[in-house]
């Protein structure tokens, strides 16, 4: 495990992905980043961070999710989901994402007039160190609703696109297009040490300026350091869970078991603390929680 200083932060971090794509002084670099996923068939012009108000319905650790209300160039208003999401009951999760923000749009009162009128609903998901399938070489999927026989596409406004940057080892001859290199860009800007010729294009520049580790305070370092190593502890922590999973034949239930155990020990150890009424900043860094999630749980 490094957790020296490298020039640039890590992305795949929780503080990394909110520092890029999480604000809306940074809205630009997430539209041209979903612009690329949804390459020839959207065009997002603008989009609203809503208020997330299920993030708090799973103990999971280190997922960051952004709630979206995109307008693309001709009018059309849709919804996305995108997380950088850990590997617990990930297309269960997923799913149940998906389906709350098409519920939540159902009015209170007169539905028979509202018709089931709902929006498009997209759920993406980063995913950083652990693959979907035994797969080792696809990295972008896109999945939707299908006929199961003939494989057309059943209902086109409810999509799930997962990218595995572990599968992602393109090499800088080998790219092809900006979403290509958007996750270049993310899988290995923490070990550049200055921005690459081929990505010499203003929205690149940006990112890279953004996730200079001197330009961040004091307090951003300290929340950027506990991410790192948080990330790094989950990354032992399924590296463990799959050799036993490995050595038993039951690699899912070990790996579930493990991180859910231990998520479920590190919040109730900070619900007994803010029970005593200790500050909420404190019992964040002790359990190395972000302080927004103490104050949730409290």
């Amino acid at each position: 495990m490094n957790l020296k200083p490298t020039r640039y932060i890590d992305l795949t971090t929780d503080y990394g992905f909110k520092r890029i794509f999480g604000t809306e002084a940074n809205k630009d670099l997430l539209i041209a980043f979903l612009n690329e996923i949804f390459k020839d068939r959207k065009v997002i012009q603008d989009l609203i961070y809503n208020q997330n108000e299920h993030q708090g319905d799973s103990i999971e650790q280190g997922a960051v999710i952004f709630d979206l209300t995109c307008t693309a160039e001709n009018g059309e208003q849709f919804i996305i989901e995108m997380q950088c999401s850990s590997q617990v009951n990930l297309k269960k999760r997923m799913l149940y994402y998906g389906s709350k923000l098409i519920a939540d749009q159902a009015p209170k009162g007169e539905r028979r007039f509202w018709n089931y009128n709902i929006s498009e609903v997209y759920v993406i998901v980063l995913m950083d160190g652990f693959r979907l399938t035994h797969q080792t070489e696809q990295y972008l999927h896109d999945i939707a609703l299908c006929d199961r026989n003939t494989g057309t596409v059943f209902y086109e406004d409810l999509g799930f696109t997962y990218i595995e940057l572990l599968n992602f080892n393109k090499t800088e001859t080998e790219l092809n297009g900006d979403l290509d290199k958007w996750l270049f860009v993310l899988r290995n800007i923490s070990k550049l040490d200055k921005l690459p010729e081929f990505l010499s294009k203003p929205v690149f520049e940006k990112v890279f300026k953004i996730a200079e580790y001197v330009q961040l305070s004091k307090g951003e370092r300290d929340m950027y350091n506990v991410s790192l190593k948080r990330k790094w502890d989950e990354y032992s922590l399924l590296e463990s869970a799959k050799i036993e999973g490995w050595q038993n034949g039951k690699l899912e239930g070990k790996l579930e078991g493990k991180l859910e155990g231990r998520l479920e020990g590190i919040y109730e150890t900070a619900k007994n603390m803010l029970a005593f009424n200790m500050d909420p900043q404190i019992v964040a860094k002790i359990v190395n929680l972000p302080v927004e999630e103490i104050k949730r749980l409290s």
